[in-house]
């Protein structure tokens, strides 16, 4: 058995990166993109964001011996029978398009052009996996869900994804607008890494990481 505060986080995507590692701070733990250790992107070929979360830390840990923490994360529609789902980050380029942020959001809101406001319901999901080693029989797997509406146009600077039509009911802004603070405490990646950070706290202290045997 060893220790380390050192993971590898299964993304490469910087708002990602910046959340965790604001979320993670009490933990003390040193998180780094995957490419910065010369991982490639993992084949997402999972049917949900359990399985593709599980794909994407084994990979990462698998290639490079290091305790990895993946999220997969999406928005669900509910006018669109759960779509884009799993497929959020590449909703837009599935479609033809290039793949951003911008033109996710883009192809989104033609989508949903003639839906009402009242019927523009949906949430946002987040599966956490963490696996100690690429071989770990006992994954820990955390999800959170942020319930909300969709605008019909952008607001807000701040976030990434979808946040700038996710509007939040409770705080009457949509979720980049919120303050980061604000964000990482109702946010579907909050709750999860949250939650992930009590059990991990509990199960192995608030400083060390146990990984391997």
């Amino acid at each position: 058995m060893y220790c380390t505060n050192d993971w590898v986080l299964a993304s490469n995507n910087a708002g990602k990166l910046r959340e965790f590692n604001q979320l993670l701070a009490p933990l003390a733990i040193n998180i780094q993109p995957q490419a910065e250790l010369d991982v490639p992107d993992a084949i997402e070929d999972g049917l949900s964001f359990i399985e593709n979360a599980l794909i994407k830390a084994r990979h990462a840990a698998r290639l490079t011996g290091l305790p990895a923490l993946a999220d997969d994360s999406g928005l669900e529609v509910d006018a669109l029978h759960g779509a884009p789902g799993i497929y959020s980050a590449r909703y837009a380029s599935m479609a033809g398009g290039v793949k951003s942020d911008l033109a996710n959001m883009d192809k989104l809101l033609a989508d949903l052009k003639d839906v009402p406001t009242a019927l523009r319901t949906a949430r946002f999901h987040c599966v956490l996996a963490f696996m100690r080693h690429a071989e770990d029989p006992t994954p820990i797997v955390i999800q959170g869900t942020w319930e909300g509406t969709l605008l019909e146009a952008p607001a807000g600077d701040d976030g990434f994804g979808y946040d700038p039509i996710f509007w939040v009911a409770s705080h009457q802004c949509s979720s980049a607008q919120l303050t980061k603070a604000e964000k990482n405490r109702l946010s579907h990646r909050g709750q999860a890494v949250s939650a992930f950070s009590q059990r991990m706290a509990l199960l192995l202290g608030p400083n060390s990481v146990q990984a391997g045997r």
